[in-house]
């Protein structure tokens, strides 16, 4: 029995984006990397899942959360401007074709992908339901924000979450750290992309 058929798990892939790797308006340290560990890691591991859901930040005018002079807590340089090459999916995961694509951040700043919707309007939450979806695995960038909210607002929406800590990075070391103290404090399980969740080692799938 497949890892989907028992337990329907979603993985959700945060913020892959130029824009956030090296390069880009707002760099995360390892970003490149880590775009290409999640695609090796979304490409091999794409039957345990039910569905693959990619985030962006895609914004168009988004107030306050933009700032000639940010404070880089409330507000930020200009990033993942709406149709730019910055706010696409990294070249990395061209060849990932993910089931559902949610855009976040358009008129106002947004960090978790719970904040934004499909192309046809639809939260990430409805997509997630709409496929009994009870599991989440959250991959991306950056562990410190975007990851972090992704992963605290889907243990409070009643699904049970792992962070796969080796496929994100934070924006700093200290940020890091406090963001996983943060997830586990709320029950999220924080743990590396090799590691098969409890739930779906069962008896009858060994041989």
């Amino acid at each position: 029995m497949s890892v989907t058929q028992q337990n329907p798990r979603a993985l959700l892939i945060v913020d892959v984006q130029p824009t956030f790797c090296e390069g880009g308006a707002l760099a995360v340290p390892g970003g490149d990397a880590v775009a290409g560990r999640i695609a090796e890691y979304a490409l091999s591991r794409r039957g345990d899942y039910a569905l693959v859901v990619t985030t962006q930040d895609w914004h168009v005018d988004p107030g306050a959360h933009f700032s000639p002079t940010p404070d880089f807590v409330d507000s930020w340089p200009p990033h993942g401007i709406a149709g730019s090459e910055e706010a696409e999916l990294h070249p990395a995961l061209a060849g990932l074709r993910p089931d559902a694509r949610v855009r976040k951040g358009q008129y106002a700043a947004a960090y978790s992908g719970f904040e934004g919707v499909t192309d046809d309007g639809t939260g990430l939450d409805e997509v997630l339901r709409s496929r009994r979806i009870t599991d989440v695995d959250v991959v991306g960038l950056a562990e410190s924000h975007c990851v972090k909210d992704t992963a605290l607002d889907a243990a409070a929406r009643g699904y049970r979450v792992r962070v796969l800590t080796d496929l994100t990075e934070p924006v700093t070391p200290e940020q890091g750290r406090a963001a996983r103290d943060a997830m586990a404090a709320a029950g999220i399980e924080l743990t590396g992309s090799g590691a098969r969740p409890a739930a779906d080692a069962r008896p009858d799938d060994q041989s």
